[in-house]
């Protein structure tokens, strides 16, 4: 797996879908990832340092994995199926057991940034993606 950091978030409030572009952390490439107008704020607003009166709906998920005794280990960006990108979060347990859930890159995305989780991906997903450039 590639450990991969936030480089950058292109919001467009006349358009529907947002990017946000992953950079190896050791490295040179590049992954954007189309994603919602929602999740892009989200992650604006946390890495920004706005703090809402009222929990959103990452903070909300976030304050509740923190009060059921467990903490996000990482985000593993896994597959890409027909265009669309796939995502597990790894939560490690209060009785240190390892739990992995489905999600989409963008939720997962948010909730790595605040809970400052490390956001990996299977090296196979990243060459398919920086192959695909490099034949254009």
């Amino acid at each position: 797996m590639i450990e991969m950091e936030l480089n950058k978030i292109i919001i467009d409030e006349k358009r529907h879908d947002q990017l946000i572009v992953l950079k190896e952390k050791n490295g040179e490439r590049l992954l954007p990832i189309v994603i919602g107008l929602n999740e892009a704020a989200a992650i604006k607003l946390k890495i920004s340092g706005f703090s809402p009166p009222r929990p959103l709906t990452h903070d909300l998920l976030q304050s509740t994995i923190e009060n059921l005794e467990a903490s996000i280990e990482k985000v593993i960006i896994d597959k890409l199926l027909e265009n669309t990108f796939h995502a597990k979060i790894v939560l490690k347990c209060a009785n240190g057991i390892t739990k992995t859930i489905d999600a989409r890159p963008s939720d997962s995305l948010a909730l790595a940034v605040r809970a400052h989780a490390p956001i990996f991906i299977e090296e196979e997903v990243l060459n398919k993606i920086t192959n695909a450039d490099k034949g254009k």
